[in-house]
């Protein structure tokens, strides 16, 4: 046999044995992390509304197993592999982030590291999954605080496109991937025009182009929805992307504020049909919630952390605005879109903690972060709560983590595997604290 022949037969011997090694960790990895753990002594704030003072929180392999009180219940220890004291900590379900540009957007001030927005005004095809960075220092910054998944949006246009929902934690796209292709995101024409806050702003006017601009995007969705019925159309890539709304794999995501716009998309939706559509902003929602309630149309409602709209409106109003739509049960979350989105993503939680101030409980402001956009994205089933069968995905805080002072994340579970509670600011700061206090 030649030198050449031996080298090419040994480098086929070494191409079996990492296949058959591969395997077999493959085959062992089941037992190897299905481990069970029980978290014993915290308080387990289950993400629907509930609390569990001093339970137990167990899980196996990447699922829950267990939720109980402690003072009430029983465990045989000897069932568990690892058993974790927690007391006086509590315990959370991942925080959501919706509607954001985190992972689409590195610097803001850098064209470069944006990849949110595209040229055109109707593009329903393009997509949000496959532009994610998984990478991102910024999301490395807000998973700590126990935001953990984001639902990457696209800006610009009349339809901006499909967003997906991401893990912050993942080595690329494919494995952040929670729910591709979550929904469409529609931008719903403005009723006024004129307006703002800043040097000498023109008062509010009714835009006289408002019906024509409706009529424009109602157009859109009548072709789409003649192409959706055609038994063998020809294809058309923007009109074969809007089919899952009508099929109800999709959500419509209707970005709007305004009264008049929020009348107009309720009877909207209602002739489309659309299966699932979700109200985006819905900063006058709170009054028109017997309609929005009727026509089954969940808010995400816009950030809290603003001026009021008008003059004459309460100043504290877009603070109460949670506890208004939470009043008249419409189901809703909180989210944070708008200026310096991205890293702002971080203080979800204390947002949360602002609408607490506000009128709502502390278990119902939890449930505007965890499970009720877990709800209105439709990945429920797995994540959002502390529920038996879903997936281990939470984290542990030292204090209460909707307050900036007592937010501190000492665990992080997702799909039942620990993940590091660092990030490269808290890297950094020690760093130079050990350099400076030599």
């Amino acid at each position: 046999m030649t030198p050449l022949a031996k080298r090419e037969k040994l480098q086929q011997i070494r191409i079996k044995m990492r296949f058959y090694i591969g395997f077999f960790f493959f085959l062992v990895s089941g037992f190897v992390f299905s481990q069970k753990t029980l978290f014993k002594g915290a308080d387990l704030h289950i993400g629907n509304g509930q609390i569990i003072e001093n339970g137990f929180l167990g899980i196996d392999g990447d699922r829950i197993v267990l939720v109980k009180k402690s003072l009430i219940s029983s465990i045989n220890e000897d069932n568990w592999d690892t058993i974790i004291e927690v007391d006086g900590s509590q315990i959370y379900p991942a925080f959501v982030n919706t509607n954001n540009t985190l992972g689409l957007t590195e610097i803001d001030a850098v064209r470069a590291t944006r990849d949110f927005d595209d040229v055109g005004l109707f593009n329903p095809h393009l997509r949000s999954q496959i532009a994610f960075n998984a990478e991102s220092k910024v999301g490395e910054t807000v998973r700590t605080n126990g935001v953990m998944i984001t639902q990457a949006t696209p800006r610009g246009g009349i339809i901006s496109g499909s967003s997906s929902v991401m893990s912050l934690f993942a080595w690329n796209w494919e494995d952040a991937t929670v729910l591709a292709d979550d929904g469409i995101h529609v931008n719903w024409p403005s009723s006024t025009v004129g307006g703002g806050w800043w040097a000498e702003p023109k008062p509010k006017s009714r835009n006289k182009d408002y019906v024509a601009q409706k009529e424009k995007l109602s157009s859109f969705f009548n072709l789409s929805r003649a192409y959706f019925d055609a038994k063998k159309p020809k294809f058309d890539q923007r009109l074969e992307a809007m089919k899952k709304c009508f099929l109800g794999n999709q959500r419509v995501y209707i970005h709007a504020n305004e009264l008049q716009q929020i009348h107009d998309i309720i009877d909207f939706v209602t002739e489309m049909k659309f299966p699932f559509p979700v109200l985006v902003g819905g900063y006058d929602a709170h009054l028109v919630g017997r309609k929005l309630k009727d026509a089954n149309l969940p808010v995400m409602l816009k950030r809290m952390h603003g001026l009021p709209q008008l003059e004459g409106e309460a100043t504290d109003l877009p603070y109460r605005s949670a506890t208004l739509l939470q009043e008249q049960g419409i189901l809703f979350c909180l989210q944070g879109s708008g200026d310096m989105e991205a890293m702002n993503a971080r203080n979800l939680p204390f947002i949360a903690g602002t609408s607490m101030a506000y009128g709502l409980t502390e278990e119902q402001a939890v449930q505007s972060i965890s499970l009720s956009p877990c709800k209105i994205m439709g990945i429920d089933k797995d994540y959002g709560s502390l529920e038996i069968e879903k997936k281990a995905t939470f984290f542990v805080s030292r204090g209460n983590a909707l307050d900036m002072m007592t937010n501190k994340v000492t665990m992080i579970y997702f799909d039942g595997k620990s993940e590091s509670t660092s990030n490269f600011q808290e890297q950094l700061y020690l760093k130079y604290k050990a350099k400076y206090s030599e």
